[in-house]
């Protein structure tokens, strides 16, 4: 373990969470969900990366915390990160002040791993002379929701709601919830779906540890056609808030509306639940991602992701650069069986 003390104020650094980390976060709500313990837990199984905690304490009590990963990939070298594969992350601090220690050490931390760059994907951006470049390309999109299922579907605009009676109707169409015994029928839809997009899948292993990490609060949302998955998305029920970070239809059946058909049962089942938003993940803005979300009511809210550059640039890595154009046109060519064999292994490096 290291340790860096001013006065009254610790900073600590180790690779396991201290005692009271979660309990601290549960007094966030939705945003400490989201740097639980978990995921350290299931980045590392499934990714086979390092984490790496970060707290401050103050007379006993820890009054901040950062958690970072430390991902490493054979094509695109390594980083530090908070939250990697998620929208959302970085520090939660009771002051500003324990948050640029933070931020010191977070800094540190990297110059020792000799890594490419430090991430932070915060909501708010965190003044600090080392976070040198700032990346706000991407929104987040949430939906407040009513407290019954009435004023749910008495809120959709008349077009939406015309466009959710045609599966709702179709006695050929049904919608299960289910956890891993839907798992498989989920992980093909996603991997034919990432094929098409041009990107690596994740492996199935992480949708795995998320069912048994979260446990009930994880689930998915399946759309059979005469008996046959055509659209699934997991859903994860945090604090107040139900994300949903992965949602997949197959193409061949988008004229069945299947996609609308599951985002209603998921929305619905939100409000059954008695959650007070629904988080659809981030877009870009007047992207069609962002349109389609904000039929359903969603709002945007700031991504600002932060960087402490060390070597290369920010873009090196995302798929948007323009870069990677030619391999993602020879991606969407692939077997869909070959990208499941061979894109875990990829996009694990990619954060």
């Amino acid at each position: 373990m290291m340790t860096a003390t001013t006065s009254v104020l610790t900073i600590r650094c180790d690779q396991v969470a201290p005692a009271g980390w979660d309990q601290y976060l549960a007094g966030w709500g939705y945003d400490g969900f989201h740097l639980h313990s978990e995921w350290a837990n299931i980045f590392r199984i499934a990714f086979r990366h390092q984490p790496w905690f970060l707290w401050a304490e103050q007379e006993g009590r820890i009054v901040g915390v950062l958690p970072l990963m430390h991902i490493h990939g054979p094509l695109f070298g390594s980083f530090l990160a908070s939250q990697p594969y998620l929208n959302t992350g970085g520090v939660l601090a009771n002051h500003s002040a324990v948050a640029t220690k933070l931020v010191d050490r977070a800094v540190r931390l990297a110059e020792h791993l000799d890594v490419k760059h430090l991430e932070l994907r915060q909501e708010q951006r965190i003044e600090h002379p080392a976070l040198n470049s700032t990346n706000t390309e991407k929104v987040h999109m949430r939906m407040t929701l009513p407290s019954s299922v009435d004023a749910l579907w008495n809120g959709l605009k008349s077009k939406l709601r015309s466009q959710v009676r045609k599966p709702l109707s179709d006695e050929s169409m049904t919608v299960e919830f289910g956890r891993m015994e839907q798992l498989d029928s989920f992980y093909d839809i996603f991997c034919c779906n990432m094929r098409d997009l041009g990107t690596p899948p994740f492996s199935r292993e992480l949708f795995r540890q998320m069912l048994v990490g979260f446990g009930e609060r994880a689930e998915i949302c399946t759309v059979l056609k005469d008996g046959k998955p055509v659209a699934s998305g997991f859903l994860l029920h945090g604090p107040e808030v139900t994300l949903i970070p992965s949602a997949s239809s197959l193409r061949e059946y988008n004229h069945t509306a299947c996609n609308m058909l599951m985002y209603w049962h998921c929305l619905k089942r939100s409000v059954e639940l008695g959650q007070k938003a629904f988080d659809f993940g981030r877009s870009s803005h007047d992207s069609g991602t962002y349109k389609f979300k904000q039929q359903w009511g969603a709002e945007e809210y700031p991504a600002v992701w932060q960087y402490c550059l060390r070597r290369g640039a920010v873009g090196d890595v995302r798929p948007s650069s323009g870069k990677y154009d030619r391999m993602i046109a020879i991606w969407q060519k692939l077997p869909v069986w070959v990208t499941r064999l061979i894109g875990p292994e990829i996009v694990r490096g990619i954060p």
